[in-house]
């Protein structure tokens, strides 16, 4: 279970205050497929980012399964991220210096996982990218670098799966592929999956949509899918 409570966060801008995030609370339940929608600016990535502990809000409480992710310092939120939460993120973030398939397994021996090789094998293969495990970042194509970055987020067989804009920087095709993927990872794991997007045919496709306009939940809505 995630629970937002009383969510706020603001940033310096000039000389003013900007508010990003204005009182934002919700629960996600566990298994759930969410999309959250909204306008740019209207605070959606600074949400996700604040539900894996990347940054802190200004006021309220985030708790995951009961522990307070807004009360936990460096090494505890490195924990639940290792431990509980994958992060799929628009630009990839592959290791440039890495192979395909070290950019999968790293995650899982900076944790020392039993059986890391052998894991990291079949979640290339999960993604369809068995034959190319050996070439880098730059040899691969936009699509196949986010199909390894899904691969490296289900690495440590996470309980919460984030993807901010996933398809945004891959074609109509590409994008459908990736999304397809995810969510097949998302059903046959049970994973809570939170998916960003600007994408209104994605967001039809998740169990519930929730809307922000100027930081603020304006819309909440479950679907029969």
């Amino acid at each position: 279970m995630i629970k937002l409570s009383n969510i706020s966060k603001v940033v310096r801008s000039g000389t003013e205050d900007l508010t990003i995030l204005d009182d934002v609370s919700l629960e996600i339940p566990d298994g759930e497929f969410v999309a959250i929608t909204g306008a740019s600016g209207s605070g959606k990535s600074t949400l996700l980012g604040l539900i894996a502990g990347l940054d802190a809000p200004s006021s309220g409480e985030i708790l995951i399964d009961g522990d307070s992710v807004t009360r936990m310092n460096e090494d505890q939120l490195a924990a639940l991220r290792s431990q509980k939460i994958g992060f799929i993120f628009q630009s990839f973030h592959l290791i440039p210096s890495l192979t395909a398939f070290e950019n999968v397994l790293i995650p899982m021996e900076i944790v020392g996982l039993t059986g890391a090789r052998d894991r990291a094998k079949k979640l290339l293969s999960d993604v369809d990218l068995t034959n190319r495990g050996h070439h880098y970042p730059t040899e691969l194509s936009g699509g196949e670098q986010q199909r390894i970055a899904i691969a490296r987020a289900f690495a440590n067989e996470p309980t919460i799966l984030l993807a901010d804009e996933p398809t945004g920087n891959l074609d109509s095709r590409n994008g459908g592929h990736i999304f397809e993927l995810m969510t097949d990872l998302h059903r046959r794991n049970n994973v809570t999956l939170v998916l960003v997007t600007h994408d209104q045919t994605l967001a039809d496709k998740a169990q519930r949509q929730i809307t922000l306009k100027d930081g603020r939940v304006v819309g909440d809505e479950v679907k029969t899918i």
